[in-house]
């Protein structure tokens, strides 16, 4: 999967939102809480997202995917290369980032969110 194709499904998910954060990140937000961010620059390959506690040591045992630089401790990864994934994975991968973090709001918000999709 290349850059574009992610943010592109990225904002088909539920309530996602985008914007630049620290100058030059994009990144994907589920009720202000993020769930996946990239350098804003065209030229990028890199995507961060947060992934399953289990999944975590399994996902940076693989070549091209390291804990992502201050947001590892949440467990968070940064896929070096998102064309090395297969479009398949890389949609699950961001799916399930967003299921995690939007699983953490209120319950409110989720209601609300839902009721706008």
């Amino acid at each position: 999967m290349n850059l574009n194709k992610a943010k592109a499904y990225c904002r088909t998910l539920p309530g996602a939102t985008e914007d630049i954060k620290w100058e030059s990140n994009l990144v994907f937000s589920v009720g202000d809480k993020m769930f996946a961010a990239m350098d804003a620059d065209d030229h990028a390959k890199a995507i961060s997202f947060k992934v399953d506690d289990d999944r975590f040591l399994e996902l940076t045992d693989r070549a091209g995917i390291v804990p992502a630089p201050y947001l590892a401790r949440a467990r968070w990864v940064m896929v070096q290369d998102l064309a090395k994934l297969p479009d398949a994975e890389a949609r699950a991968l961001l799916k399930r980032s967003h299921e995690l973090v939007f699983a953490k709001l209120t319950k409110k918000l989720q209601r609300e969110i839902e009721g706008a999709a």
